[in-house]
């Protein structure tokens, strides 16, 4: 009998692979001591009874109560809980107690005491086998090695995945019950199907959904390992443990054996009582057999009784058939000849007709084969002219490209000239912008020197005139105080004084103003020339950048004559700052000189490049038009 455990703190792992454990048996006996029934027709409930004993135990409760004995005097109940920690707790509640029931007068005692076990102890089978004269404690199954157990559930013990869930297996039992030590031999009696005859019955067999518990064997190899065993057994119910957490428990029982079932002698004449039941079950079946193929022996001769009449009946029905059939077929076959003769005849006019058909087609074959080697012929010569026109092609284009290849070669090489040349250039322009700016830088101090030469000029003048006020002999010269500034301004324009001083001041006046015009018209005129030879430039690389490439032969053909432009350009710059120099020297402006020549040298730089770039480009447009036209012509 199983019962579904809630707790399973106490519980003791005897086999992790088969999910089973031992669980401590915490039992407990409850006797009601009944009162005199004085009133006839009066009784006293015995589940009554059972619901104050539970109600008496509350909060805890019995996993199983159920009564043991009921007579006039007293009920005894059995009672079960889940942890033998709760037994002591529960006896004081209950031992000593008194019951009051509705309708009686007189109280009802109780008692507890917690159950005794039924388990051998040590001193049982040590004086067993010691008082026993039929045994012998040198070979193993006559001393106290061997365990009888009872009340194994066979779905506990059975294989994983067997197709027999229902069938326990030796080899689970020894997995189990090798953890307290190794085990010598084990025997399920209900596997052994010759049992029954065996000891007149006295085993129960397997049988297939028949039983759901099985008692076995299990003998260790020594005496320390059977002790371990019923030490750990005692007073332990058997509990498994499901995958989901769930756990079952059931109540086997445990005794050491006593009837020398795994000696050497019982074992021994089990095998040859087997093998005499083996031996009688292969006679009655050898009996049956034969029997059998008896049975069949006769019904086979009846079979061929029956068959030969049949057949003999057959063949006189065919032989009637069969001359029936020949004589129809006699019939069937001169009617067959006559029109064979007539396929034949048909058939040797057509194959006549066919033959001329075939010689027919054999005549257009052979005229087409011929007409097909002509113009086989034909397209080989042409392909033969052909294939020498292709190799010259290609040679041509063989040519052509070498020629291309050394073209390119040539116009990359040119490119690397013009590459440097450009460098050149850009240094060159540098060079220019740092003479220019410090050109700028010398006429801004020019103008710083000419402004505090001025004004030292007129304080001078100035002091002159006052003088002049003064002295009356010097009233001629104080009547234009401007003239002194004027002579003064000559002076430094690199005027000599004369005696007519008017005409010097006025044509010094006039030359003072149109030198400032022009200066201020050379600056914008500078700017703008700058300004345009700055923008032509960027437009210039630009369309270099674009068709350096295609035209890198004409640019390299150029280069000789912008340098000897650049060089002309330099020495023609060279000389007219010298000149400017010595212009300077005879007393004219050095920075009317230095603009000068500043101006020359960029617009003789700038005049022959914007004349070269337009005569580059437009050569370089002819011979890329004539090169486009060469090849278009190649193509063709």
């Amino acid at each position: 009998m199983t019962t579904i455990v809630h707790d399973t703190t106490e519980a003791v792992c005897l086999s992790a692979e088969y999910n089973l454990y031992l669980k401590p048996i915490a039992k407990m006996t409850i006797s009601v001591a009944l009162p005199q029934l004085k009133l006839p027709g009066k009784s006293i409930s015995n589940w009554e009874v059972m619901e104050r004993v539970k109600g008496m135990v509350a909060p805890e409760q019995f996993s199983a109560l159920r009564i043991s004995k009921s007579t006039m005097d007293f009920i005894r109940f059995e009672g079960e809980v889940e942890n033998k920690t709760v037994v002591k707790g529960l006896l004081s509640r209950l031992d000593g107690k008194t019951i009051k029931l509705s309708g009686f007068t007189d109280v009802l005692k109780v008692r507890a005491v917690e159950n005794k076990v039924d388990f051998p102890t040590r001193h049982d089978w040590d004086s067993f086998f010691r008082d026993a004269k039929d045994m012998n404690e040198t070979l193993p199954g006559e001393r106290p090695d061997t365990i009888h157990l009872e009340g194994l559930p066979c779905r506990w013990f059975s294989q994983k995945d067997s197709q027999f869930p229902d069938r326990p297996s030796e080899e689970v039992l020894i997995a189990v019950f090798q953890t307290f030590g190794k085990v010598r031999n084990v025997d399920i009696p209900m596997l052994d199907p010759y049992r029954e005859e065996m000891m007149d019955k006295n085993f129960s067999t397997f049988s297939f959904g028949g039983h759901l518990n099985f008692e076995a064997f299990v003998q260790y190899q020594e005496y320390g390992f059977f002790t371990k065993a019923m030490d750990t057994l005692r007073g332990m119910k058997l509990m498994l443990k499901g995958e989901d957490g769930k756990a079952v428990a059931c109540n086997i029982k445990v005794t050491f054996d006593t009837s020398k079932h795994l000696s050497d002698v019982a074992i021994k004449k089990r095998n040859l009582e087997r093998l005499k039941l083996q031996e009688l079950e292969k006679q009655r079946e050898e009996q049956k057999r034969r029997e059998k193929e008896e049975e069949e022996r006769r019904k086979e001769e009846e079979r061929k009784q029956k068959r030969m009449e049949e057949e003999e009946k057959e063949r006189k029905r065919e032989e009637r058939i069969r001359k029936r059939e020949q004589k129809l077929r006699e019939k069937e076959e001169r009617r067959n000849l006559k029109k064979v003769r007539r396929q034949q005849e048909e058939e040797q006019k057509k194959l006549q007709m066919k033959i001329a058909m075939e010689e027919r087609r054999l005549l257009l074959a052979q005229r087409n084969l011929e007409s097909l080697r002509l113009v086989a012929e034909l397209l080989a010569r042409a392909k033969t002219v052909k294939q020498h026109q292709q190799e010259k092609e290609k040679a041509e284009r063989e040519k052509q490209e070498r020629q291309e290849q050394a073209r390119q070669k040539e116009e990359l090489a040119r490119l690397q000239q013009l590459e440097a040349c450009r460098r050149r250039q850009e240094e060159e322009l540098r060079r220019v912008e740092l003479e220019k700016q410090r050109a700028l830088e010398l006429q801004r101090r020019e103008k710083e020197l000419r402004d505090k030469l001025l004004s030292n000029l007129i304080k001078k003048s100035n002091e002159e005139t006052a003088a002049v006020v003064r002295n009356p002999a010097g009233l001629q010269e104080a009547s234009d105080p401007h003239c002194g500034v004027l002579e003064v301004l000559g002076r430094v324009n690199g005027l000599e004084p004369g005696d007519d001083k008017d005409k010097k001041v006025s044509e010094s006046r006039s030359k003072i103003l149109s030198k400032n015009d022009k200066r201020e018209e050379m600056v914008k005129n500078r700017h703008n020339k700058e300004q345009t030879r700055g923008h032509s430039r960027r437009e210039r690389s630009s369309h270099s950048r674009r068709r350096s490439q295609s035209h890198n032969r004409r640019r390299r053909s150029s280069r000789s004559p912008s340098r000897h432009r650049r060089s002309r350009g330099r020495r023609r710059s060279s000389s007219s700052s010298s000149r400017d120099r010595s212009w300077s020297s005879r007393g004219r402006s050095y920075s009317r000189g230095r603009m000068y020549s500043r101006h020359r040298s960029s617009s003789q730089h700038r005049n022959p490049r914007s004349y070269r770039s337009h005569s580059h480009h437009s050569r370089r447009h002819q011979r890329r038009s004539g090169s486009s036209k060469r090849s278009h012509s190649r193509r063709r």
